[in-house]
């Protein structure tokens, strides 16, 4: 299990126990964060799981594929150097105390 803190969106933070090998947005669904929606179910094709990264983590976790990339820089709360969708990020154990916030839907 790895520790990732998730902050909801009503600016509540709770650190979860996460699975590796597991999507982030399974993760974080699977600990009942409802404010996640993750309506395409982790295709990478709505946004509905982004999240904004921790300052000094985005360069630690896995490059952003082109899809992903283009999909989240579309979003009206993108956020340069922040935003991924957690959908598209695998939990591994090098992830232990990585923090993310929930963004919010608009």
């Amino acid at each position: 299990m790895v520790k990732i803190s998730v902050t909801n969106l009503a600016g509540q933070t709770r650190t979860i126990d996460a699975d590796e090998g597991m999507s982030l947005m399974e993760n974080i669904r699977a600990n009942d964060f409802d404010d996640l929606q993750a309506i395409c179910g982790g295709c990478c094709s709505c946004c509905t799981c982004h999240v904004y990264v921790e300052d000094g983590w985005y360069e630690k976790l896995p490059t952003q594929a082109d899809d992903e990339a283009m999909l989240i820089e579309d979003s009206e709360c993108f956020q340069p150097g922040k935003s991924r969708l957690s959908c598209q990020i695998e939990v591994s154990g090098d992830m232990e105390g990585l923090t993310v916030t929930i963004a919010p839907e608009v």
